[in-house]
C-alpha cells in the first residue's frame, strides 16, 4: 500500500508536469527523464527490472533535453551506489592500493581480427616504469562464448603474467543472467535489428566496467580495444589535470574517435554506469556520453591536440565491417605539454565575441581571436610569480584561417612588476627576438636571460588589415 501511494505521488507530479508542457513547451522526455530518475529509487537490483525495461521501451524516445534537465538529474540520480553484479574474476591479483588512473577496455570476440593483445602490450610498452606504479588496466571480456574468453584469459595471461601478479591487470566478465533484455527492442534511427542489439549490450557492457572500476584509481579513462597509445601517456594525462586545478569538469578528451581516451573522475562513474543502463538501447555509447556530459553542466568539449590514443583496427567488432579511421591529430612520440603557471592576461586590442585573452594560455584546444590590431597594440601576461622559464612558444593563425596571424610583432620578457590605474605590468622589459611567419619560439631563455621573469609582451610592431588569431602561448619552466 506504501509503494502504491508512492507510485500515486509519482503520477500526480507528471500530471503537473504534463500541465507544465503546455505552457513552457518542455519536451516530452523532461517528463520521461525525471519519471525514470524517480523509479530508479524503487528499483530493487540498481539497475532495470522486467517490468521497468518494457515500460521503457515504450513510453521513451532518444532526444535527451541535457540543458534543461541537468539540475533533476544531478540532485535526484546521485547513483552512489554500486549496480549489483557478482564478477567473475578470470586472472586478478587483488589490488593493494587505489591508483591514480584506471584504463578500461570491453572486448567481444569479432569476425575478423582482435586486437585487445596488441592494445595491452601498446598501453604498458608506453608507460615508463615510474608510470606502471600508477596505472591499473581492467579488461571486461564481455562476450558470452565461454570457450573463446578461455582463449583469450589464456593469451593474456601468457603475455602479461608478471603484470597480473603486480596488479596492474585485472581480467573480469559480467555474467549473462546480469543483462537487461537485448532482443526485440526499438529500432531507433531505422538500424537494423542486429546492430541495436550490438550497440544495445554495448552499452551494458561499458557500465557493468565502469561499475567495477569505481573504486580502483582517482580517475578513469576509456580505451576501445583496438588503440594504440602514445608514449608515457600517463605523464600528459597528469599534466592536463594539473593544470586543470580549481577547473569543474566532466570529462576531458584525448582522442577524437568514438569512446577513445574519454576521461573522468572515478566518483562519477556510478552515476554514468547507471545513465547508460538507463538509456542503453537508445543510442551509440559515445552519442549518450555527450548528453551525460551535458545533464552534469559541462556544455563544452574539453579535447586536448594532438591526441594521446590512436585507433589502429580495420574491421569493426560489428560483423567485421571495415573501421579504418584514424584520428589525425595523433602523434606516436610524447607530446611536451607546456606549463603555463598561473597568471593573469590583458590585451588592448578589440576582442571578438568570447574569445578572449585568456584562451589563448589555455591547454584546451581554444584560442584568442581580435579584429585587426595597430602598431603599438600589446598582449601582456603578468605570472603569479617570477619565474624561470626554459622555453617560449607563441603561434598564431588557424589553419582554416591561415592569414590571421601576427604579421609583424616582437616578444619582451620583464622582470619587476608595478601597478597601473589599470593594470598589472612591468616597470622595464628586454626584447627576446621578432614573430616570423606568426610564430615565436625560443628554448634556453633561463640561460639568456639574467633575471626571473614576471612579464611576458607580445607587441605589434605595424598595423595589419587581417584580424588576429593567438592560437596557443606555451610557456616551459624549469
Amino acid at each position: 500500500m506504501f509503494r502504491f501511494h508512492q507510485m500515486k505521488h509519482i503520477f500526480q507530479i507528471l500530471d503537473k508536469m504534463r500541465c507544465l508542457r503546455k505552457r513552457s513547451t518542455v519536451s516530452f522526455l523532461g517528463v520521461l527523464v525525471i519519471f525514470l530518475l524517480f523509479m530508479n529509487l524503487y528499483i530493487e537490483d540498481s539497475y532495470v527490472l522486467e517490468g521497468d525495461k518494457q515500460l521503457m521501451r515504450e513510453t521513451s524516445t532518444h532526444q535527451l533535453n541535457s540543458e534543461r534537465y541537468v539540475h533533476t538529474f544531478k540532485d535526484l540520480s546521485n547513483f552512489s551506489g554500486s549496480i549489483n553484479v557478482t564478477y567473475r574474476y578470470l586472472a586478478a591479483t587483488p589490488l593493494q592500493r587505489k591508483r591514480y588512473l584506471t584504463i578500461g577496455l570491453s572486448s567481444v570476440k569479432r569476425k575478423k581480427g582482435n586486437y585487445l593483445l596488441e592494445t595491452i602490450k601498446s598501453i604498458f610498452e608506453q608507460s615508463s616504469y615510474e608510470e606502471l606504479k600508477e596505472i591499473s588496466v581492467v579488461v571486461h571480456l564481455a562476450d558470452f562464448n565461454s570457450s573463446w574468453r578461455d582463449v583469450m584469459v589464456q593469451d593474456i595471461t601468457q603475455k602479461f603474467a608478471h603484470h597480473i601478479i603486480a596488479g596492474r591487470l585485472m581480467v573480469i566478465h559480467a555474467p549473462e543472467e546480469y543483462y537487461p533484455i537485448l532482443d526485440g527492442l526499438k529500432r531507433n534511427y531505422n538500424d537494423p535489428e542486429d546492430r541495436v542489439k550490438f550497440r544495445s549490450k554495448q552499452n551494458v557492457d561499458y557500465a557493468f566496467l565502469l561499475n567495477f572500476c569505481a573504486n580502483t584509481s582517482y580517475y578513469y579513462v576509456m580505451l576501445e580495444d583496438d588503440v594504440r597509445c602514445s608514449k608515457n601517456f600517463l605523464t600528459a594525462i597528469k599534466k592536463v589535470i594539473a593544470s586543470l586545478e580549481g577547473t569543474y569538469w566532466v570529462t576531458l578528451e584525448f582522442s577524437k574517435l568514438g569512446y577513445i581516451g574519454k576521461l573522468y573522475h572515478s566518483h562519477d562513474l556510478p552515476r554514468l554506469a547507471h545513465f547508460l543502463l538507463m538509456f542503453y538501447q537508445e543510442m551509440p555509447c559515445d552519442w549518450l556520453l555527450t548528453h551525460f556530459r551535458g545533464l552534469l553542466a559541462q556544455k563544452n568539449v574539453i579535447r586536448f591536440k594532438p591526441s594521446l590514443f590512436q585507433h589502429m583496427g580495420y574491421y569493426s567488432s560489428y560483423k567485421g565491417t571495415e573501421n579504418k579511421l584514424k584520428d589525425d591529430d595523433f602523434e606516436e612520440e610524447s607530446f611536451d605539454i607546456p606549463d603555463n603557471p598561473p597568471a593573469s592576461l590583458y590585451t588592448n586590442m578589440n576582442v571578438f565575441e568570447n574569445y578572449e585573452a585568456s584562451k589563448a594560455y589555455s591547454i584546451v584546444d581554444e584560442y584568442f581571436w581580435g579584429k585587426p590590431p595597430s602598431t603599438g597594440d600589446i598582449f601582456l601576461i603578468v605570472f603569479e610569480n617570477p619565474t624561470i622559464i626554459k622555453k617560449i612558444k607563441v603561434n598564431t593563425g588557424t589553419e582554416d584561417r591561415q592569414n590571421d596571424i601576427l604579421h609583424h610583432g616582437v616578444l619582451d620578457v620583464g622582470e619587476k612588476v608595478m601597478l597601473t590605474k589599470q593594470i598589472k605590468q612591468c616597470d622595464s622589459y628586454l626584447r627576446l627576438g621578432e614573430f616570423k611567419n606568426g610564430n615565436f619560439e625560443m628554448s634556453e631563455v633561463n640561460q639568456k636571460i639574467p633575471f626571473d621573469i614576471h612579464c611576458m609582451r607580445i607587441c605589434v610592431t605595424k598595423t595589419q588589415k587581417e584580424w588576429l588569431i593567438i592560437r596557443s602561448i606555451s610557456i616551459w619552466t624549469s
